[in-house]
C-alpha cells in the first residue's frame, strides 16, 4: 500500500470544509463553514467533524481518518488554521492572555531587528500555541459501540466507541500543552510543544546568541507565557450484562481534554468515541514495565446514555402533543402504575406506591433547614412474592439507579471510601452505591441480611439526605438525594401471624420511620388468586411476554420519559387542604395509641405526616399539575392504610368478611343516634384503604334493602 501524500490529504480536508453541505426548506447549509465563521470570530471553541459527513464527499478520507485518528487530527487542525483568515470578517476584540502576550512579543522584535529584517513572526510560535480551537470526530452511525472488553491492540491508533459506566471523575486540573523559557544570558524565548504525560524541561538555551558565545544560558519556565487547557481523567467500567461468565468488570483509562472535561459524573452510563493509545513511559517506570505498555482512550466525544437501551438521551423530552394525549387518558394513574413490570402478577398498590417512588414528592428548605422529597419504600415479605423481580425492574426504569445487595455491600461500599489519586498520589474519596445513585434510586435487595453495622450507615442518609464523612484528614459532606428501595424477609423466613409486627420486621424503629411505606407482603393460600397466578407464570413462560389486560401496558422508553416530565412539576398544598390533613394525621395517631398493645401495629410517628404529604405531592406531580388536590391526599392515605391490611386480614378462626359488609360496620359505629354525615362516612371509609367504588356499592345494596336512606343532596345517611 503506497504512504499517503499528507499535503493531498489537506487540501482533501479544506475541500470538505469549505464546500460541504447539507440540503435544508431553506436552501443549502453549509454546516462546517458556518462553524469555521464562528471559530474566525472566538465564538465557538469545538469543531466537531462527523465520520458520516465526510463519507458523503470522500469514503476514503473518511477510512482513512478512522485508521489513523491523531493524524488526521493535526492534519485538519493545519487545514482549518490556513482556513480562517477567509472566514474572519471582522476585528476579534475579546482578548486573552496569549494574544496579549504574543502581540508584545512581535512589537518586540520588530523594534529590535527593524520591519524589513523579519520573517513571518508566526513561524517562530509552534502552532499549537496560536491554535485556539480543537478537532475532535464523531464516529459513524454504523460503527458498533464497543465493550471495554472487546478494545485490543489492534484498536491502537484508531477511532473507537465504548459504552460502560463511569465509576470514577478527576477534578478538572490544568495541564501544559506548550512550555514557554526564558533565556537568563541573551533573553531569548524558547517554546517546547508537550504532547505527552510527563516532559524533560529544557535547560541550555538554543538561541542563536548564545550557541555563537558559547556562553551556556539557562532557561527559566515562563507560567504566563505557556499555555494550558482543561485536563480530567475518567475511568470506565464495563455494564454489569457484558461480563462473560466467571470473570469481573474491567476498566479503561479515558482522558478528557478542553470542551470534553465535566461532561460526565460517576454513575452515568456513556458512550465515548476516541483514539486508543498507548501510554509512553519514561525513566524508572520504562525500565521495569518493559514490553508492556499501558493504554488509554484519548475522548473525542462523550454522550450519556440510557440505563435500559442503546439510545443517547438527548432528544428525550416529551412533546406537548404526547403529553396532551397521555393526560386526556381514562384512568392514567392506573394504566402507569400496570405498566410497571407487567410481566408480575398482581400487587396493583405496590406497582402504585413503586411509581411514586420514581416520580418522588417536592425538597422543602425553609431557612436553612432541608426537608428531602424522595420516598423511601421497603418490601417487606414471603419468600416468592416478586420482590427482587421489582426491584431489578425499578433499576432498569430509573435514568440513575444502582442495584446492591444486603451481604454485598459494606458501610464504606454504600457511602464513600478513601483512595488514593495515582496521578497526584493525593487520598480522595470515591462516592459508594447512594452517592453514585444521587438524584436516582439505590435498590437494596436482601436488606434484612446486612451486617448492623453497616445498616446504621444509611440512616443519614435517607433522612438528611447526605454522607458526612471524616476520614484521613478528609473532612466532608457528599451529597445523596437518593430514594432507597430495599426488599427484605421477615426475621423467622416467613410472616409468623402468632407474633407481633415489631417480632416480624426485627428492624430498629429509627430505620422503620424513616421508610415512607412499609410494604408487609403476605403468601396467603386463595385457591382462585393461586389459580389467576398459576395462568399469568406459564403464559409468561410460555410466550415471553405479558398476558392481555385491561391496559395495554405503556413503552418503558415512553414511562421514563412522562416521569421526567412529571418530576419539572412542583406542586404546593393549598391551605384548604392543611386541616383535612392535620385531622388526618391526628385520628392515625389515635388510633395507634388505642392499639398499642394490638399485634399487628407498625410505628406511627411525625414522620408519617411527612410521608403523607411527599405521597400526595408525588400524586399531583404524575396528573402533572402544581397545586395538590384533595383526591391525591385521600389516595396517599389508601396507599398508607393498604400497606397494612395484610397484617389487619388474620385468618386464625376467623370467617372472611365482604369489603361492603365492613364498610357497613364502619358506618354504624359513625351513627349518632340514627344519621351520619355523607361526607364524613366518606372520608373515614376512603381512610380505612377501601376504593369510592366499593363505598358506592355498599350504598346502594343497603339502600335496596332498606337499612338505610340517603336524601336527594346525598349530604347524610339516615338508618331506619
Amino acid at each position: 500500500m503506497p504512504l499517503p501524500d499528507y499535503s493531498e490529504e489537506k487540501e482533501k480536508c479544506k475541500n470538505f470544509l469549505k464546500d460541504f453541505y447539507e440540503e435544508t426548506d431553506s436552501g443549502k447549509s453549509y454546516t462546517y463553514a458556518e462553524q469555521l465563521k464562528r471559530l474566525a470570530h472566538r465564538e465557538q471553541v469545538e469543531l466537531l467533524v462527523s465520520i458520516d459527513d465526510v463519507c458523503e464527499i470522500d469514503p476514503e478520507l473518511a477510512q482513512a481518518i478512522q485508521q489513523n485518528t491523531r493524524r488526521y487530527s493535526q492534519i485538519f487542525s493545519e487545514a482549518v488554521t490556513e482556513l480562517l483568515p477567509q472566514f474572519k470578517t471582522r476585528e476579534v476584540l475579546a482578548k486573552d492572555i496569549l494574544d496579549v502576550y504574543i502581540e508584545h512579543r512581535l512589537l518586540l522584535q520588530q523594534r529590535l531587528r527593524g520591519s524589513g529584517s523579519m520573517r513571518d513572526p508566526r513561524n517562530m510560535y509552534p502552532p499549537e500555541l496560536l491554535q485556539r480551537f480543537d478537532i475532535h470526530f464523531k464516529a459513524a452511525a454504523t460503527q458498533r459501540p464497543l465493550s471495554v472488553r472487546e478494545v485490543r491492540a489492534d484498536s491502537i491508533g484508531k477511532l473507537v466507541s465504548v459504552r460502560g459506566i463511569v465509576t470514577r471523575a478527576t477534578e478538572v486540573k490544568p495541564v501544559m500543552v506548550v512550555a514557554t523559557y526564558t533565556c537568563d544570558q541573551c533573553g531569548a524565548e524558547s517554546y517546547q510543544p508537550i504532547r505527552s504525560p510527563v516532559f524533560m524541561p529544557l535547560v541550555t538555551c538554543p538561541g542563536e546568541e548564545c550557541q555563537k558565545n558559547k556562553s551556556g544560558g539557562r532557561l527559566y519556565l515562563q507560567t504566563r507565557g505557556s499555555k494550558f487547557e482543561k485536563f480530567q481523567e475518567i475511568k470506565i467500567q464495563e455494564n454489569s450484562d457484558q461480563v462473560p461468565v466467571g470473570s469481573i468488570p474491567r476498566t479503561m483509562t479515558v482522558y478528557a481534554r478542553g470542551e470534553v472535561t465535566r461532561l460526565a459524573m460517576p454513575g452515568d452510563h456513556v458512550s465515548i468515541t476516541g483514539v486508543y493509545l498507548p501510554m509512553a513511559q519514561q525513566g524508572f517506570r520504562a525500565m521495569t514495565q518493559g514490553l508492556l505498555s499501558d493504554t488509554y482512550l484519548e475522548a473525542h466525544r462523550i454522550a450519556k446514555i440510557k440505563k435500559m437501551d442503546e439510545d443517547e438521551s438527548e432528544s428525550s423530552a416529551l412533546s406537548e402533543e404526547e403529553i396532551d394525549s397521555l393526560v386526556s387518558e381514562q384512568n392514567l394513574y392506573d394504566k402507569l402504575a400496570s405498566s410497571l413490570a407487567p410481566e408480575i402478577y398482581g400487587h396493583e398498590d405496590i406497582k402504585k406506591a413503586l411509581l411514586l417512588l420514581l416520580v418522588s414528592g417536592v425538597d422543602k428548605s425553609p431557612h436553612g433547614m432541608k426537608i428531602r422529597g424522595s420516598i423511601n419504600v421497603c418490601l417487606m415479605g414471603d419468600p416468592g412474592v416478586a420482590k427482587s423481580q421489582l426491584l431489578s425492574y425499578i433499576d432498569r426504569l430509573a435514568p440513575r439507579s444502582q442495584l446492591t445487595t444486603g451481604r454485598g455491600s459494606s458501610g464504606v461500599g454504600l457511602t464513600a471510601a478513601v483512595m488514593k489519586d495515582n496521578i497526584t498520589g493525593e487520598m480522595t474519596l470515591e462516592g459508594g452505591a447512594l452517592v453514585l445513585a444521587d438524584q436516582g434510586v439505590c435498590c437494596i435487595d436482601e436488606f434484612d441480611k446486612m451486617m448492623e453495622a453497616d445498616r446504621t450507615a444509611i440512616h443519614e442518609v435517607m433522612e438528611q439526605q447526605t454522607v458526612s464523612i471524616a476520614k484521613a484528614g478528609i473532612m466532608t459532606t457528599l451529597n445523596a438525594r437518593v430514594s432507597i428501595l430495599a426488599a427484605a424477609n421477615p426475621a423467622y423466613g416467613r410472616y409468623n401471624i402468632k407474633k407481633s409486627a415489631e417480632a416480624n420486621i426485627q428492624l430498629p424503629a429509627a430505620l422503620l420511620s424513616r421508610f415512607d411505606l412499609l410494604w408487609l407482603i403476605r403468601d396467603k393460600c386463595d385457591s382462585e388468586n393461586d389459580l389467576r397466578l398459576a395462568q399469568h407464570v406459564t403464559y409468561v413462560h410460555q410466550h415471553s411476554v405479558q398476558p392481555p389486560s385491561q391496559f395495554e401496558p405503556l413503552d418503558m422508553k415512553l414511562m421514563s420519559r412522562y416521569i421526567a416530565a412529571a418530576k419539572l412539576h412542583n406542586p404546593v398544598i393549598p391551605e384548604g387542604l392543611t386541616d383535612f390533613i392535620v385531622g388526618m394525621y391526628v385520628d392515625l395517631r389515635r388510633e395507634a395509641r388505642a392499639n398499642r398493645g394490638g399485634m399487628n401495629q407498625t410505628f406511627t410517628s411525625a414522620r408519617t405526616l411527612l410521608a403523607l404529604l411527599r405521597l400526595s405531592t408525588a400524586l399531583a406531580r404524575l396528573r402533572l399539575v402544581d397545586v395538590v388536590e384533595r383526591e391525591d391526599v385521600e389516595e396517599a392515605m389508601r396507599l398508607m392504610e393498604m400497606s397494612k391490611q395484610s397484617l389487619q386480614e388474620d385468618d386464625r378462626g376467623k370467617r372472611h368478611v365482604r369489603p361492603i359488609d365492613a364498610i357497613y360496620s364502619l358506618i354504624r359505629e359513625m351513627a349518632e343516634p340514627d344519621t351520619v354525615r355523607f361526607e364524613d362516612a366518606r372520608q373515614r371509609i376512603l381512610a380505612k384503604g377501601f376504593t369510592p367504588d366499593q363505598f358506592e356499592t355498599c350504598l346502594e345494596e343497603y339502600e335496596r334493602l332498606n337499612v338505610w336512606q340517603i336524601n336527594q343532596s346525598r349530604t347524610q345517611i339516615l338508618f331506619i
